[in-house]
């Protein structure tokens, strides 16, 4: 054996290549942390559309969520309602008031307390509805950037593909014809 192959078996021996692994040491191996870092956003993808999953509702669960709606549109155009009642007919207006300053305070912060709770409610309701619906997209952002490379690859004619528009106009009487009509 000679000294180089001595050598070289040094650095290099048993099928590894120990510079390599030692290099690896100080700096990390790009190509593993990209490997490393799809895995991790796969995996936090996976969690989201499991945390998020989209289920399906019967009847009743729609029916609830038609008549969660109602109270809100109620209460606005109940507040608009009073408004022009208070235009139109003032005395009317001023009589159903008197009703209302008889209701005792505890009753209006029981009132208070349950509106809280209904908006406070749908308002998490609805962020969670968001965050599922952002989940959702973001899992559809590698198809789009893959998509979007395809098109930007065929704009710049790198695919190895014949360029979508190749006719000429003598090719083509039409073209040729709606060009002259408005060149002049």
């Amino acid at each position: 054996m000679g000294v180089v192959e001595k050598l070289l078996g040094l650095l290099f021996g048993d099928g590894r290549n120990v510079v390599r692994e030692t290099v690896e040491l100080f700096m990390e191996n790009s190509e593993n942390a990209g490997a490393r870092d799809a895995e991790y956003r796969s995996s936090a993808l996976q969690q989201f559309a499991s945390e998020f999953a989209i289920e399906r509702k019967g009847r009743f669960d729609r029916f609830m969520d038609g008549l969660n709606r109602v109270p809100r549109p109620l209460m606005a155009f109940g507040t608009i309602g009073l408004c022009v009642a208070a235009m139109v007919d003032p005395v009317w207006f001023a009589a159903r008031m008197q009703g209302i300053a008889l209701v005792p305070e505890p009753l209006w912060w029981l009132l208070g307390a349950i509106v809280s709770f209904y908006f406070g409610a749908r308002f998490q309701y609805k962020s969670q509805d968001l965050q599922r619906s952002i989940a959702t997209t973001m899992m559809q952002a590698p198809v789009v950037s893959a998509n979007i490379a395809a098109l930007n690859a065929l704009a710049a004619g790198q695919s190895g593909l014949p360029p979508v528009y190749t006719a000429r106009e003598q090719d083509n009487p039409a073209l040729a014809a709606w060009r002259a009509a408005h060149d002049e």
